[in-house]
């Protein structure tokens, strides 16, 4: 499996911009997925989640009410779309995959819970 995200960029505090990720390679319907993000000199921290079936979405409480996270299996992409940005937002945002999805929603917020990761698109918010 191969990740590949994309459309990070250079946004004003309360801007918006959304980053997808999209996959190639193995089952896509099947695999649990979210966002990460890492800021300098900060640990990697859990963004958003979503279900494999887009039943059900998870947001970290930095981010609810202004980012949104969806999916689409029939073009093996994952996106998430970002409003109200603040300068705390900035950081590099990874796209994650774990191959077998799990019930519940704790493993979600967990690095170490997820198999593949894109490469990162850098998100930088001025204030």
């Amino acid at each position: 499996v191969q990740l590949q995200a994309s459309g990070g960029g250079l946004v004003q505090a309360g801007g918006s911009l959304s980053v997808s990720c999209a996959a190639s390679g193995g089952s896509f319907s099947n695999y649990g997925m979210g966002w990460f993000r890492q800021a300098p000199g900060k640990e990697r921290e859990f963004v958003a989640a979503i279900r494999r079936n887009s039943a059900a979405t998870y947001y970290a409480d930095s981010v609810k009410g202004r980012f949104t996270i969806s999916r689409s299996n029939l073009r093996r992409t994952m996106s998430l779309q970002m409003n109200n940005l603040k300068p705390e937002d900035t950081a590099i945002y990874y796209c994650a995959v774990r191959l077998s999805e799990m019930a519940g929603s704790d493993w979600r917020r967990e690095p170490s819970m997820y198999t593949y990761w894109g490469q990162g698109t850098l998100v930088t918010v001025s204030s």
